[in-house]
Order: C-alpha cells, then structure tokens, then sequence
C-alpha cells in the first residue's frame, strides 16, 4: 500500500509545481509551452480523482476493521501501535485532500490562464485594426 501513497504524493507535488509555474509571473515567454503542457497533463491527472475515491474507502475500511485498545486489555505496545495507525490515516486523508485541491485549483488555473490569453490576443487584434 505505501506504493500507492508515493504515487499519490508525486501527483499532487506535480500539481502543486505547474499551478506554481502557471501563476508565476515573469514567465511570459515560456507561459504558452507552460499552458500547453499543462492542458495535455490535465485528462491523465484527472485518474486522481478515483484513485483518490478508492485510497478514501481503504482508510474507511481500515478504521472500520481496526481492532479497538481501550482500558487495561491493552499493552503500551499495542496502545502506540493505535495511535500510529490513527495518525497515519490522518496524514493520508489530508495527502489525498491536498491532491484533489491541487487538481481542482490546477483546472481552474488552467481555464483562467487560457481565457486571460485568448482575451489578450483578442485585444491586440481590435489595436491592429485600428
């Protein structure tokens, strides 16, 4: 399972570093390669979004079958063994919150970078016939 989560992660840092070249400005001349790549990677990356259904229902299934520590039936080992299980589940879900953020804002970014450029094209036409 852990291989699943690496993916996870290299997908949302993937997501996160083209919203941040996207909205980075000062890279006019390489925004149109930017936006190119971007658009092309968006229907691949968008497998995140069941991918990410599937990895939310495991941790579920997982909380749902975890065998409970409570009182003194518990050792301190088990006790810890619970614990660590609760916070890996709580890191998992924000990992998998952070990639469909990171999706949802990259799509957005994406739409609104296109529009911005067909408007700026549509300006300098309208300057041309003038």
């Amino acid at each position: 399972m852990a291989l699943e989560w690496v993916v996870l992660g290299y997908a949302a840092g993937a997501e996160a570093i083209m919203i941040l070249l996207l909205t980075l400005p000062g890279v006019d001349r390489l925004r149109k390669g930017l936006i190119a790549v971007t658009r092309n990677a968006l229907k691949p990356l968008l497998s995140v979004i069941p991918f990410c259904l599937f990895l939310l229902m495991d941790i579920y299934w997982k909380y749902e079958t975890r065998p409970s520590c409570e009182g003194a039936s518990c050792t301190p080992t088990e006790h810890l063994r619970h614990q660590k299980s609760i916070m890996k589940s709580q890191r998992n879900a924000l990992l998998i919150a952070a990639a469909l953020l990171f999706y949802w804002l990259l799509f957005a970014v994406t739409n609104l970078v296109v529009r911005i450029e067909q408007l700026n094209q549509r300006i300098e036409k309208l300057k041309n016939e003038e």
